[in-house]
């Protein structure tokens, strides 16, 4: 799968990638842009924002308007908000490619963000946010991260806090986006049954008169860990869901690969250990995965499953143990483990690709987050590479107390029943 790159004078970044066989498009604007930008006073504001793109412009006032266009060609438009970046898309049919970007540039370039929708929406991200709340297999990472982070902006909820979602006001949206939405700090990204020089034609038609500014940069994870940590939220619920995992490293560390194996031989499908020995063999749990997500500055290697609140002790006692036989290799690893692994990863990673969304998605946050873009036949040749001892120092350079997390959400008086199973 190629891709071509090119830059226009602004600074704004396009990437095309041609799929041949597909007879739709997808349009991504993704921008550098997340919640690690934000600050005490507009904490929520990246998300709020994603929801304010789809809600009327100059050109088109309203929100059904808009919406009206996309459905009337059987499109799908939506936008997704991460702690790094922010997307906005439209896949449709590949004879609109021109009315994707027109409508995607105008909701950049011209939304009206009326105070009367702003107030609407409002009330749409307090329900979002009530939502998250009463879904604890989707909060649990919310308090994880809460806990590795800290009250900084990598700590905080992407949602936002309730009490400034109610405060924030055009003028915000307004500042937010001259601080961060920068010709320079955006990618648009085109992937489907397209021509690489037509839609850059196109792409400069529309965005090419976007203006360059200097902007906002985020203040860098600092980690000073020095033992174990224990969180919990407590909330009355029928099953109690846990995420136990370590510190781990940043998006480009060499050790990326090593922990994306690791982290399928624990807890990446159903024959994996974890899987095995949490819900098959026990009996504990109705879901467990791991996985290794990564940062630009930080990263985690993290098991996450909901279990019976009666029975949690021993769900964490079995996870640990699981990280304990690992890096000191009393459960070493086998070698047809790391081939299982490694094909389960390969495997996921092509089924993915098939979409042109996900193919939008993944070369569009390598542009932004990352100083080279790999091709997915580079990725899988570099998961192909890994090799057993990659994995196994992997384990024990990073399983190790002073990096070691948990968090819980469940009807728990205090965690010290947890602390002391986190030993390795």
């Amino acid at each position: 799968m190629k891709f071509q790159r090119s830059v226009l004078g602004n600074g704004l970044r396009i990437l095309t990638i041609p799929m041949p066989s597909f007879e739709s498009v997808t349009v991504l604007v993704m921008v550098n842009a997340g919640s690690r930008f934000e600050t005490k006073r507009n904490n929520g504001i990246s998300h709020f924002l994603e929801h304010m793109a789809f809600k009327g412009t100059k050109k088109r006032p309203s929100a059904i308007e808009i919406s009206s266009l996309i459905d009337g060609i059987g499109g799908e438009f939506n936008a997704f908000t991460g702690k790094e970046t922010t997307g906005f898309y439209i896949k449709s049919s590949s004879n609109h490619l021109d009315l994707s970007l027109d409508v995607l540039s105008d909701m950049l370039n011209n939304s009206l963000l009326n105070p009367k929708e702003i107030d609407k929406e409002r009330g749409v991200i307090l329900e979002e946010i009530n939502l998250y709340e009463d879904t604890p297999a989707r909060k649990i990472g919310d308090i994880y991260e809460r806990l590795l982070y800290g009250d900084t902006p990598m700590g905080w909820d992407i949602a936002g806090e309730k009490d400034v979602i109610k405060k924030i006001q055009k003028e915000d949206f307004l500042s937010y986006m001259k601080s961060l939405y920068s010709a320079d700090n955006i990618t648009v990204v085109v992937a489907g049954g397209i021509n690489s020089k037509k839609a850059t034609e196109l792409i400069e038609k529309y965005f090419g008169k976007m203006s360059k500014f200097a902007t906002l940069r985020y203040k860098k994870v600092v980690e000073d860990q020095k033992k174990p940590k224990v969180f919990l939220k407590q909330k009355k619920t029928e099953q109690a869901h846990i995420m136990i995992g370590f510190r781990t490293v940043p998006l480009e560390h060499k050790d990326h690969y090593a922990l994306s194996v690791l982290s399928a031989v624990l807890g990446g499908g159903m024959s994996s250990r974890l899987f095995h020995e949490v819900r098959e063999k026990r009996g504990l749990a109705y879901y467990v995965r791991t996985s290794s997500d990564h940062y630009t500055d930080c990263g985690s290697l993290v098991s996450t499953a909901g279990v019976d609140p009666k029975r949690v002790e021993e769900a964490v006692a079995v996870i640990v143990e699981q990280y304990h036989g690992i890096s000191n290799f009393k459960f070493p690893i086998s070698n047809e483990e790391l081939k299982k692994a490694k094909e389960f990863l390969k495997g996921h990673f092509v089924l993915e690709l098939e979409d042109s969304r996900a193919v939008a998605g993944f070369y569009g946050s390598q542009e932004l987050l990352e100083k080279k873009i790999d091709s997915p036949e580079e990725i899988i040749e570099k998961i192909k590479k890994v090799t057993l001892e990659e994995v196994q120092a992997a384990a024990k350079r990073y399983f190790v107390n002073n990096g070691l997390n948990l968090a819980a959400i469940g009807n728990f008086a205090d965690g010290q029943r947890f602390e002391k199973l986190l030993h390795l």
